[in-house]
């Protein structure tokens, strides 16, 4: 039993955190917040060249040695005729919930987001004015309230929009540390709504479901098979699917 808990750790913690290291010194990083690039990346097109309701979150690796672990989600959203995007991000200073703080597909501390989510038309019409409700009484608004790890922070509060607002239904990034933070002792849906997720202060726990498949969570990465994407999932490096050879 010692030897597979040994074998496990080494397989599933261990090699992939040391791959991720590798590949985030191996890009490098910004020295600071201060000197990161955080303007608009050109994955979206213009608000006005899209008429129709839209709702998507966006996922970009974060900064610095975080970088290795963790992405940062953010809510982009607009209204059918809308000429401008709406962005919504959580921060770790004043106030945590911000709007339109930066273009809605920024650069995150000069990494390239992309699309994890995207509904349009009626759906998204629909979605909208409960997202932003949701948005608005959002618990961990104050200053004060956000934790970067194991949360609250910018991954527990999209997840909580998302499984607040029904038919706001995805599986979230396996790098979205915090993501899984339900207080210090919850039951809650997964994201995806097919299944649930079981959580000890974000810090040991697990998901069952038919989309995200079966979770360890461990310190706040995740651990994993996925067996409707033919994937495994590996703390830093994220979701591996033989369904899209990019990933590997």
């Amino acid at each position: 039993m010692w030897r597979v808990f040994r074998w496990f750790v080494l397989l599933v913690i261990i090699l992939p955190v040391t791959i991720g290291a590798i590949k985030g010194y191996a890009a490098g990083w910004p020295a600071s917040w201060r000197t990161a690039d955080w303007s608009s990346s050109g994955v979206l097109p213009s608000a006005k060249a899209t008429p129709q309701a839209t709702v998507m979150i966006l996922a970009a690796r974060t900064g610095r040695w975080k970088g290795i672990f963790a992405e940062h989600m953010s809510i982009v959203l607009k209204e059918e005729g809308a000429a401008e995007w709406s962005r919504y991000d959580v921060v770790g200073w004043g106030d945590p919930v911000r709007k339109n703080n930066y273009p809605a597909d920024a650069l995150w501390y000069g990494n390239r987001p992309r699309v994890i989510y995207k509904v349009e038309g009626e759906k998204a019409a629909t979605l909208i004015p409960e997202i932003e409700r949701a948005i608005s009484s959002y618990p961990f608004s104050r200053r004060g309230d956000y934790t970067v790890w194991p949360g609250p922070n910018s991954n527990s509060f999209v997840s909580t929009i998302v499984r607040e607002v029904p038919g706001f239904d995805t599986e979230l990034p396996a790098t979205a540390i915090g993501k899984d933070w339900l207080g210090w002792a919850g039951v809650a849906q997964a994201p995806s709504k097919t299944g649930w997720t079981a959580s000890l202060a974000g810090v040991l726990g697990v998901t069952v479901a038919m989309e995200e498949g079966i979770e360890l969570h461990i310190l706040g990465s995740t651990a994993g098979i996925d067996v409707n994407d033919i994937a495994i999932k590996l703390p830093a490096l994220g979701k591996l699917s033989l369904l899209d050879p990019t990933q590997l």
